[in-house]
Parts: structure tokens; C-alpha cells; sequence
């Protein structure tokens, strides 16, 4: 007797779907080969908040039943490193100057030399740009905390 087939319902980021037909047996590795053919390296498959990082575990093994919801996510760059140079970079985000991650210096920087001249030209701030400027830390400061305490 055939393996009866189930529906699974592929949820993408844009908030399109698709379905797949599947039998219960069939692998994370056979349903990325039969629904992503040649991108199976770039495939992240999740399934209650669980990435599905073995392609050899059976779907039944995973408990999904019939019209269960996989948040599936296709990456632009393969995982796999570049067979190129020693020095090439298989990303070329990560090889490009990060920008963002200056922000938080640069602030800082910022910052501390406006509070540098107002301890040192105290005659040229007036009340208002005192008050100003230490809001502006408090303001920053406070970002700063909740952004990076995690």
C-alpha cells in the first residue's frame, strides 16, 4: 500500500504560502530537494520556533501533521564557504565596511567632546543648550542601554 500524503503549508517572510504534498516518512532533506531544487543550502525550514537544522529527521519524527505551517527562509549567499582565494570573502556584507556598528562610537564621541566645551566655554552655552545637551545624553544613553542589553 502507498504512504499516505499530507499537506504542509510553506509560510514565506513576504507572507505568501505554498503547499506541499509529502508523505510522512519523507525527509527535511527530500522536501528541500523536491520544493527547492538547487537551493537547498540556502533553505532554513522552521517549525514552531525550532529550525529545522537536520535534513535527515522524518517529518513524522518532528510530529508535523497534515496542513502544518513551516516558516521557510531562502538566504541570497550560501552558507558554504568560497572555494575561491584564502582571501576572498564568500559574503560580501561582511567584507564591506559595517557602518552601523561606528553609530555607537561616533555618538559618544559626539557627545563627549559638546560636553567637553561646555565645561570649558560655559559663556557661550546658555541654559537652554545645557538643558538641551544633557536631555540629548539622557535620551542617548537610555537608547544605548535597551539596545545593547540583550
Amino acid at each position: 500500500p502507498a504512504e499516505p500524503t499530507m499537506v504542509l503549508r510553506l509560510k514565506f517572510l513576504n507572507d505568501t504560502e505554498r503547499l506541499a504534498r509529502v508523505h510522512p516518512g519523507d525527509t527535511v532533506g527530500a522536501l528541500k530537494r523536491a520544493y527547492f531544487p538547487g537551493q537547498e543550502q540556502q533553505v532554513r525550514l522552521i517549525y514552531q520556533g525550532q529550525l529545522l537544522r537536520d535534513d535527515s529527521q522524518s517529518l513524522t519524527s518532528l510530529h508535523l501533521t497534515h496542513n502544518s505551517v513551516l516558516h521557510c527562509h531562502i538566504s541570497q549567499h550560501s552558507p558554504s564557504p568560497a572555494p575561491a582565494g584564502p582571501h576572498a570573502s564568500a559574503d560580501p556584507v561582511h567584507a564591506a565596511l559595517n557602518v552601523g556598528s561606528l553609530m555607537l562610537p561616533l555618538f559618544v564621541l559626539m557627545l563627549a567632546v559638546l560636553w567637553y566645551f561646555q565645561l570649558q566655554y560655559r559663556h557661550v552655552f546658555t541654559a537652554t543648550a545645557t538643558t538641551f545637551l544633557a536631555g540629548l545624553t539622557l535620551l542617548f544613553s537610555f537608547m544605548a542601554f535597551t539596545m545593547y542589553r540583550r
